[in-house]
């Protein structure tokens, strides 16, 4: 009888952790108030609009790529070695151990935009 393995999670180099941490944490950082550029609504919307693309791409794959000319250079670096580990490891996020992560990205954004939305509507009636 033949044995059946789980696949094998892909490892994630040192660099492509570290730029995941990073634009995490810049998505997480929804502050309209942020006087940093990359603390600041918009940058953190780009970034999240990118990871969460990933994550769930037809509830949340409204990315757009030139979306890129209005954020950090830093930024663009960080989301270049992103995209080149996903083509890479080929697996989403959650199989990664980034589940809690992208459900606080999740939450920060999405529920926004949901309320959002809601008041536009309440505001046209």
């Amino acid at each position: 009888m033949e044995t059946i393995t789980a696949p094998e999670v892909p490892v994630m180099r040192p660099d492509e952790i570290a730029a995941l941490d990073r634009l995490l944490a810049i998505a997480c950082a929804n502050n309209p108030e942020g006087s940093m550029s990359q603390g600041s609504t918009h940058q953190s919307m780009i970034v999240s609009d990118f990871l969460l693309s990933w994550w769930d791409s037809i509830n949340c794959g409204h990315f757009d790529i030139t979306s890129l000319w209005a954020i950090d250079a830093v930024i663009v670096a960080d989301m270049q070695v992103v995209f080149g580990m996903i083509a890479r490891v080929r697996v989403f996020p959650d199989v990664l151990g980034y589940e809690e992560q992208f459900k606080a990205v999740m939450d920060s954004w999405r529920r926004q935009e949901a309320l959002d939305e809601v008041i536009e509507e309440a505001g046209s009636v």
